[in-house]
């Protein structure tokens, strides 16, 4: 069976880089139940399927995914990776107030809202198979982890400071360049390998929209320095990683599932940090969010 990181260690490899072990193993993290320990019988059976979901979204939920990517994406080793948004850190942070829709959501509603951005999608209804899966699969990944608690090591992704220079595209064009693109393609459009996405898309119509967490700089940069390149993370500089999310940021990607039908009152509404966030502004002579220029939201194949 091919796997992702196989691939990803194979890929390196061709290109003379070494493949390193999991980052900073010096702090101690929880440390999730093993997949030999789901139980059998139909409980097990649910888990079984959210891990089959995580892993591979786009098959596994055809109706509530509009791109290739899929949660492991984002959440490395299965969820289980620390300083990658584990599950076993975000299952017992809810429910949770998010300033997002300002409200306090369930777990399965942050879930929803994966799909409506990450995987610019649709929401799967609320107790359906594909949420009651992927809440079944983090629970057992979490199983023993304290509750509530918002200062967990390993939680979401370490936050970067404050970059010593503004993010530069053109710096970070070079960092993509040198760093990303073996991986990620030069025109950022991911791998495939009989028919299976092993490295990911990072802009166009098969990535992330304009609404999801990721499209935020800051959030990108404290992503790929804790976690890029691939199995080798933290060997950039900080400053490498705001640069080269800025640039990967600044590409078009689908529309804000909240668009209003004016991409300057959508900005102002929804993207207020000009410094970290590019939507509405014109990169290359196109206003990035524009329709005519950038794919739509929630382009679930019929």
């Amino acid at each position: 069976m091919i796997t992702y990181r196989l691939i990803a260690s194979l890929v390196l490899l061709l290109a003379g880089q070494s493949v390193q072990a999991a980052p900073d193993t010096a702090v101690a993290h929880f440390v999730p139940p093993p997949d030999s320990a789901i139980p059998e019988g139909p409980f097990g059976d649910m888990i079984k399927l959210g891990q089959k979901i995580f892993n591979h979204t786009p098959k596994y939920a055809p109706k509530y995914v509009g791109n290739s990517l899929s949660c492991a994406n984002c959440h490395l080793d299965a969820g289980r990776l620390a300083d990658s948004a584990p599950l076993w850190a975000a299952y017992p942070a809810y429910p949770a107030y998010r300033s997002k829709n300002k409200k306090v959501n369930s777990y399965q509603e942050r879930l929803q809202g994966c799909f409506m951005y990450s995987m610019n999608g649709k929401a799967p209804p609320l107790n359906s198979d594909v949420l009651l899966a992927l809440e079944s699969y983090s629970y057992f990944l979490a199983k023993g982890a304290p509750v509530g608690d918002e200062k967990m090591a390993g939680r979401g992704f370490p936050k970067l400071a404050a970059p010593a220079e503004s993010p530069d595209l053109t710096r970070g064009q070079k960092v993509y360049e040198a760093s990303c693109a073996l991986c990620h393609g030069s025109d950022g459009q991911g791998r495939t390998v009989n028919g299976q996405v092993v490295f990911p898309p990072l802009w166009g119509k098969n990535s992330y929209n304009w609404g999801a967490g990721m499209h935020s700089v800051s959030t990108a940069a404290s992503f790929i320095h804790a976690n890029m390149p691939f199995g080798m993370p933290k060997t950039l500089t900080e400053q490498q990683a705001w640069d080269v999310a800025a640039y990967i940021n600044s590409r078009p990607r689908p529309q804000d599932p909240r668009f209003t039908g004016s991409v300057e009152e959508t900005r102002a509404k929804f993207h207020p940090n000009t410094k970290y966030d590019y939507y509405g502004q014109t990169i290359d002579g196109k206003q990035l969010g524009n329709p005519a220029n950038t794919p739509p939201a929630g382009t679930v194949p019929k």
